[in-house]
């Protein structure tokens, strides 16, 4: 079938790609409707690995997707072909002693879309177990539906932050995962949450979703927040830029006794202010992925309590996947999340 392929490092090509996929009597076979482009998609294109994860050979990109059941297996009982589903893409062994623990996230052995040499899903069809897809209300659309894996990502960093009612948070990124972030922390019961970034245009977005946005560019957070807090800080500070310099920085805005969730990746080992986390007794939490959050992510789109409508910027047709690679990785402003549909 046809499908997005990285064929090396700053190479993608839109071509007929040999996959077959047995279905089998706990799966299902979906029509992809709508994909969205993840950072690590782009960090693939653009730098060919991401950690151990290496891509050493052709591999299909994608691994946000809503789409349409079109064929099931014989033991499947919660899904028939027409159902509207998501599908959150780490497939675990569910023998492992993680997945046994209820952390299949941090499974070793897991195979998520996307990641070497596991092919992802941008192509018109796959096959999923049906355990790992989740009914999507009428009113929910594809759009919405492939929203649900990186907010995915931010409830299960809210959850981990053991946030509290009325709360304060502090934000580092405006990118999708941090606003996502920034909505989950809303939703778990903060009163106030700053987010901050470079990016004007999408400070801008982050205003209009209710946010307190701070300019790294003009001051440190740590300035913003103090002031504003009676010199005590904010309760909770979640790392979603993966940026070495905003990492080294996340205890200055923190009150004591707060916690630290650390969201974005690092690529090399960074800077950690052991002495500032010691006298606030700093809780310092790291997230992998996520588990156990779907279900939950779908309901507060439904319910309304999470509008992700507004973080999709700009949607490209299937066609013109290559292109919508090229215009996600030259980050324009103002972009937060850019889907493909087929």
């Amino acid at each position: 079938m046809r499908a997005l392929v990285l064929e090396k490092v700053g190479q993608l090509s839109l071509r007929e790609f040999p996959i077959e996929e047995r279905l089998g009597p706990r799966d299902v076979r979906i029509d992809l409707k709508v994909v969205g482009i993840c950072g690590s998609d782009l960090h693939y294109y653009t730098h060919g690995r991401i950690g151990p994860f290496v891509v050493e050979a052709p591999m299909i990109l994608g691994h946000e997707a809503a789409g349409v059941v079109t064929e099931v297996g014989a033991e499947v009982a919660h899904l028939v072909v027409g159902d509207r589903v998501c599908m959150e893409p780490g497939i675990p062994d569910q023998t492992s002693r993680a997945a046994r623990q209820g952390m299949y996230n941090v499974d070793p052995a897991v195979r998520f879309w996307a990641t070497p040499p596991v092919h992802g899903i941008l192509r018109p069809s796959c096959t999923h177990p049906a355990d790992y897809c989740f009914k999507l209300p009428q009113d929910v659309s594809f759009a919405e539906g492939a929203m649900v894996e990186p907010l995915a990502v931010g409830v299960h960093a809210a959850t981990k932050a053991r946030i509290r009612p009325g709360d304060t948070a502090l934000v580092l990124g405006a990118g999708p995962i941090g606003l996502l972030t920034a909505m989950a922390a809303r939703a778990g019961g903060c009163a106030r949450v700053w987010v901050a970034d470079l990016d004007a245009a999408k400070l801008e977005i982050a205003r209009g979703l209710g946010f307190d946005p701070i300019d790294v560019g003009q001051g440190t957070p740590a300035e913003t927040i103090l002031p504003a807090t009676e010199g005590w800080g904010c309760d909770v500070v979640y790392e979603a830029t993966g940026s070495p310099k905003a990492a080294a920085g996340v205890f200055a805005p923190l009150a004591p006794g707060g916690c630290v969730v650390m969201i974005g990746g690092q690529s090399e080992p960074v800077p950690y202010d052991a002495g500032a986390a010691m006298v606030r007794e700093a809780r310092v939490e790291n997230i992998f992925r996520y588990a156990h959050v779907f279900p939950r992510c779908v309901a507060m789109i439904a319910s309304g309590a999470i509008d992700v409508k507004p973080l999709i910027t700009r949607t490209f047709a299937f066609e013109d996947s290559v292109e919508a690679f090229e215009v996600a990785a030259s980050a324009p402003k103002g972009d937060v999340k850019m889907q493909i549909a087929f």
